[in-house]
């Protein structure tokens, strides 16, 4: 036997890696042709797109589209601001690697630029088209300036002059004053005025305030329906006269600029990993440009001066129908018109974690004690497990110590809280909260400072690697022996997002799954190297390898005429190992599903190489984040659930975690899970051997698909309390 990371326990069998496994990772296998993956850039922005396509279904209620919308411009902030910026980086540095298809940087930004030129055109076009006339239509208005009669504009004009105008921050632009700093997806407005003593033109900058509601309202707040809004960019835009008294405005326009923010910092050099990370917080303000957005009838003159000022190329500007940054459409949510939203789901609570009696207090500890436990949120409760188990854990006194793993949560979140709590109770607790999660570190770091105030021992993880895990293990003492309580998800341990987030949790009171932890947690806090689990799966050491075992076992078993077949469930698959061990199984005869959300490099279909892989992805009013690994094993299948995608980061710079499911129904639930996803009778998108996804929402006779979310969200409301707990 080798050292490699896990074993199973003694009721399921022992599951070394053997010292004969050999992995085969020859990018130039004769058995693989070249060309054989698809470009990963190009596919996060096929994904987007499908996203784009929600927002265009007339079927979907219209806020919800108004939100697609909204996501679909968020989405694209970030991948110009990590992915485009770190291309961009990539050719200003020489380090020209090539990309997972092989080609130059440039090359794909090229690409890039082609397909978002495109995408954004297509974007503006369904929200003047399609959406915005739905919403009309629906009695919500979003209204110009030229179409409001005097009594309105009258009444705008004082609330520009009450709420807007003492905001306002005008900035000249003349030898005195230099070309303000754009700061990263700032709304503004350039204005050209004339000096009528002086015949001189000038210009100046003018930011659309972010701490106001980019929205405001035109009629009484009390008002439902037949509601119009004016955006604030279109408000102030008429009301320049306030801002420049005495000036001729000649021109104004709107421009947004997206900045290079991705955060870099070199750990191994870096004492204090929170001051280095601050201070490069402060220099992701002053990223280089990366895109401007400008309204489509801007005149050359301001362009070529925003442009020369910001040093941006022809590539990087994006000429749009207005209005600009869709995100805003966000707000339209809080409108108060159930009818215009998607009905409302109320998650139930696990069968399992039910109190005995109706109005009985439930005991967490005592539910997993009886069995694991497989929540599946949203459509069952964050609250009444997640966050009840972490609460029932800070308040019980016979609870002696709690660990756990925070990446991403929530600003006001019970969960911190519970930890403080238990802290303040004199329970030893220890919290490895990531500083690095991208867009979140500097809500983490308040969060970290906070908890070491409250006696909370605070880690940051291992040098280099982020720690992406969602662990938490709360120690008890019962009947004078330590028992271990234990919950490993594939979602961050977030309340907010757990509404809208679709991801599993397992708890279990297993003592090996315990002891597992408790070694892992070790490894993250101390200095243990502990290279053996026995119902884990840990990256970056082990997971690939793991995996690549388990395929290439389904191939053999295909091979001798035993049950075989991969499911697998993830957000990305970029990691071309994986993927080349997926070819050899399906050229080996092995069924392969793959439920896939964002990107995905696997060319499915393709005849003598991919012939038996499948490839779905669904999207809807829940962000499908949970990962799952099926394997049949010759009939005693296998499956494990976890925090990684199948990228290179998750494999190699990530700490990540898989557990394998025991019990059968949880094995049975999934399995019904992946029937459902991948039936012919599902709403999905399907993926071809050229990268094109077309999607399926009607059956031959016009009748709509199965709603997959809807239909997760109806069975699993109908569960029953098994007879044996009543």
């Amino acid at each position: 036997m080798d050292d490699d990371n896990f074993t199973l326990d003694a009721g399921v069998g022992a599951d070394y890696l053997d010292d004969d496994f050999e992995l085969i990772e020859d990018p130039n296998d004769p058995a693989l042709p070249e060309g054989r993956y698809l470009d990963r850039e190009l596919s996060w922005l096929a994904f987007n797109r499908r996203v784009l396509e929600l927002a265009e279904d007339p079927t979907l209620p219209v806020i919800e589209r108004a939100n697609f919308l909204a996501i679909f411009a968020s989405n694209l902030d970030e991948f110009f601001m990590v992915r485009v910026a770190g291309l961009k980086r990539r050719i200003v540095t020489g380090l020209a690697v090539p990309t997972n298809i092989g080609r130059g940087p440039q090359d794909v930004l090229n690409d890039i630029s082609v397909a978002v030129h495109e995408l954004q055109s297509r974007h503006a076009a369904a929200y003047q088209e399609l959406v915005k006339p739905a919403l009309d239509d629906a009695g919500i208005h979003i209204v110009q300036w030229e179409s409001l009669g005097q009594s309105d504009r009258d009444r705008l004009t004082e609330v520009f002059s009450d709420e807007i105008f003492p905001v306002l921050m005008p900035l000249a632009v003349d030898p005195a004053h230099p070309f303000p700093y754009i700061s990263g997806l700032s709304l503004n407005l350039s204005v050209r005025v004339r000096n009528p003593k002086s015949d001189r033109q000038e210009f100046a900058r003018l930011k659309v305030p972010q701490v106001l509601p980019r929205f405001v309202r035109v009629d009484p707040k009390e008002r439902t329906r037949d509601v119009r809004f004016i955006s604030l960019e279109d408000l102030m835009a008429n009301h320049l006269g306030h801002l420049f008294p005495g000036m001729e405005v000649l021109e104004h326009h709107v421009f947004r600029v997206t900045r290079n923010e991705d955060v870099e910092i070199e750990e191994d050099e870096t004492e204090n990993l929170i001051q280095a990370l601050e201070k490069e917080l402060l220099k992701r303000r002053f990223g280089p440009p990366i895109r401007l957005e400008i309204t489509e009838e801007m005149d050359d003159v301001t362009l070529g001066l925003i442009v020369r000022e910001l040093d941006v190329t022809e590539q990087e500007v994006y000429r749009l129908a207005g209005p600009l940054d869709l995100g805003g459409l966000f707000e339209l949510s809080k409108i108060d018109r159930p009818d215009l939203k998607y009905p409302k789901h109320v998650p139930t609570t696990n069968v399992y974690l039910l109190p005995p009696e109706p109005n009985a207090r439930p005991d967490i500890f005592k539910a997993i004690a009886r069995q694991d436990i497989l929540v599946h949120h949203p459509y069952e409760s964050f609250a009444t497990s997640v966050q009840a188990f972490l609460e029932q854990a800070a308040a019980d006194p016979d609870v002696l110590a709690i660990k756990q793993t925070l990446y991403r949560t929530s600003g006001d979140s019970p969960i911190v809280e519970a930890l403080i709590d238990a802290a303040e109770a004199g329970k030893q607790v220890l919290a490895l909260v990531e500083i690095k999660a991208r867009f979140d570190e500097q809500n983490n770091i308040s969060w970290a400072r906070k908890l070491e105030k409250a006696g909370v021992h605070v880690v940051y993880g291992l040098v280099g690697l982020k720690t992406h895990c969602k662990l938490a293990l709360v120690v008890r003492r019962e009947k004078g022996k330590l028992k271990h309580y234990s919950h490993i998800g594939t979602g961050n341990y977030n309340p907010k997002t757990s509404r809208i987030y679709e991801d599993f949790g397992l708890f279990t009171a297993d003592d090996q799954v315990g002891k597992d932890l408790t070694r892992l947690f070790n490894e993250l806090s101390g200095y243990a190297i502990e290279k053996k689990f026995k119902r884990l799966l840990v990256a970056p050491l082990h997971l690939r390898k793991g995996l690549l075992k388990r395929i290439a076992q389904e191939a053999t078993n295909a091979q001798n005429g035993l049950p075989s077949g991969i499911k697998i469930k993830l957000n990305s698959i970029v990691d071309e190992a994986i993927i080349d061990g997926l070819y050899r199984a399906s050229q080996a005869g092995v069924p392969i599903d793959i439920w896939v959300r964002g990107i995905c490099a696997i060319k499915p279909g393709v005849p003598g190489l991919s012939e038996n892989i499948r490839v779905r992805s669904t999207l809807g009013r829940y962000l499908e984040h949970s990962r799952i690994f099926c394997f049949e094993n010759g009939g005693d299948r296998q499956v494990y659930i976890g925090s990684s995608d199948m990228m290179h980061r998750n494999l190699d710079r990530r700490v990540e975690a898989l557990v394998r499911l025991v019990a059968p129904d949880h094995l049975k639930e999934i399995a019904a899970m992946f029937e459902l996803a991948m039936s012919d009778t599902v709403t999905s998108w399907w993926l071809d051997g050229d990268g094109g996804w077309t999607r399926h929402t009607l059956k031959d006779d016009g009748e709509k698909l199965i709603d997959l979310q809807d239909r997760l969200m109806y069975l699993t409301s109908r569960r029953k309390r098994p007879s044996i707990l009543r």
